[in-house]
């Protein structure tokens, strides 16, 4: 099954990402491990910057259960990205993010993927339901997948 590129609209909230001189591989592009760190930055941005997620004394902590990724077009240093967020499914412990990896001002994603968190209680590491505050936040970037 051909996975087809999202664009720009497809997404709800968008982070601004500047590539470093150490994202580009031996190839001349970003290497792959780098989109995954811009997956897990877009996400933590948002959830940090709306004051849902504290990292140090938080009651509950996000781990990650799933990644992946589709590369469409590649991106090399120095050029700045855009990471578009969504959720496309939101449980009682559990999200799924989607992100697209947009090169300078393009519509369409060089690359998207999803990232899943399963938030669990900070000292029992036993899932927990996503607080209401977080949840409602989650909320507003929720798509109807069709």
């Amino acid at each position: 099954m051909r996975v087809e590129a999202k664009k720009r609209s497809d997404f709800k909230h968008f982070h601004t990402i500047t590539t470093r001189w150490m994202d580009n591989d031996a190839y001349g592009h970003v290497n792959n491990v780098v989109y995954y760190s811009w997956f897990d930055t877009v996400v933590n941005q948002f959830l940090i910057a709306n004051r849902v997620l504290d990292v140090e004394r938080g009651p509950v902590i996000g781990l990650v259960i799933e990644t992946q990724c589709n590369y469409f077009a590649s991106v090399a240093f120095p050029e700045r990205v855009t990471a578009g967020l969504r959720v496309t499914k939101l449980g009682n412990s559990s999200v799924r993010y989607e992100v697209g990896i947009f090169r300078e001002d393009e519509d369409t994603a060089s690359a998207q993927g999803h990232f899943v968190h399963v938030y669990v209680d900070r000292n029992m590491r036993k899932p927990s339901p996503i607080p209401e505050d977080m949840r409602a936040l989650l909320a507003t970037l929720e798509v109807v997948q069709s």
